[in-house]
């Protein structure tokens, strides 16, 4: 399975996010910091304040920071919500697809094991987990240390 850039992208925001001791940043910040483009990171934005998992500041310091804490942002149902779909096989798609061994295939079966393997496996973390060090992430994000 291979996750949207839109799951991609709200996952390394949040990270970013939580990384920062003051929680408050621009999403240009985030694009600068991963190299990536603004204007997508605008939708994503939109998604996770959607979620209630990015809130919006205004006045002075306006920005973006986390509409929850990290132990409280659950990596399994963030992928669930942000996924606009899991077939890993056309047989799994809405309606069944095409293919003409789908009634007697148990190949189905098997990657809907699959994915709920690899969805209950992201179920055992949270954001918390992932910036579990946020000194080295930091830097690699190029956060200022002080100002964090």
């Amino acid at each position: 399975m291979r996750m949207t850039l839109h799951t991609d992208y709200a996952l390394r925001m949040l990270i970013y996010l939580a990384s920062r001791r003051d929680g408050v940043c621009t999403v240009n910040d985030v694009a600068e910091a991963y190299g990536l483009s603004r204007n997508h990171l605008l939708k994503v934005a939109q998604t996770l304040r959607d979620l209630d998992l990015v809130e919006t500041v205004r006045g002075r310091s306006s920005g973006i920071r986390l509409g929850k804490k990290p132990e409280d942002i659950g990596i399994g149902a963030l992928v669930r919500a942000t996924e606009e779909e899991f077939s890993l096989a056309e047989c799994m798609q809405a309606g069944g697809g095409r293919c003409v061994i789908s009634p007697a295939c148990r190949l189905k079966g098997m990657l809907h094991e699959a994915l709920g393997a690899f969805l209950a496996v992201l179920d055992k973390y949270t954001l918390a987990d992932i910036v579990l060090d946020r000194a080295l992430l930091r830097p690699l994000l190029d956060i200022d240390i002080q100002a964090a």
